[in-house]
């Protein structure tokens, strides 16, 4: 298999949160939403491959193995809304606020993390 993200796929995915990795899946939806308002089909195909990439590679992930059915889930309603019918009445604004959660997450995670090596560095 042909992955976009090679360096991810090697295995860096797995050393991220699954908040920084929906975070990611959700850069590369809002690049898909953003593409396809601009009329550049080609461009928001891509970002959605590069999407529905990333998603798998969360899928993949062992850490993950507990939260399958909403990660499956997210990826049938991504490909429902993008590729087929919509018939779960998706929209862009749903999309991004979606997403939105994970990555606001992950930085609150990031911020968390830093702040607590800094008081660590601070008492040594």
């Amino acid at each position: 298999m042909s992955f976009i993200h090679k360096e991810l796929a090697a295995g860096k995915w797995r050393e991220l949160t699954l908040m920084e990795q929906l975070g990611n899946v959700g850069s590369e939806v809002g690049r898909t939403i953003l593409w396809k308002k601009k009329g550049d089909i080609d461009q928001s195909r891509k970002a959605f491959e590069r999407a529905l990439e990333l998603m798998d590679l969360t899928i993949q992930d062992p850490k993950n193995r507990y939260r399958l059915k909403e990660i499956c889930r997210c990826r049938e309603l991504l490909v429902d809304y993008f590729v087929y019918d919509n018939i779960y009445g998706s929209s862009d604004e749903l999309w991004e606020k979606y997403f939105y959660a994970f990555a606001y997450a992950a930085r609150m995670q990031h911020y968390q993390k830093t702040n607590a090596e800094k008081t660590e560095n601070n008492e040594e």
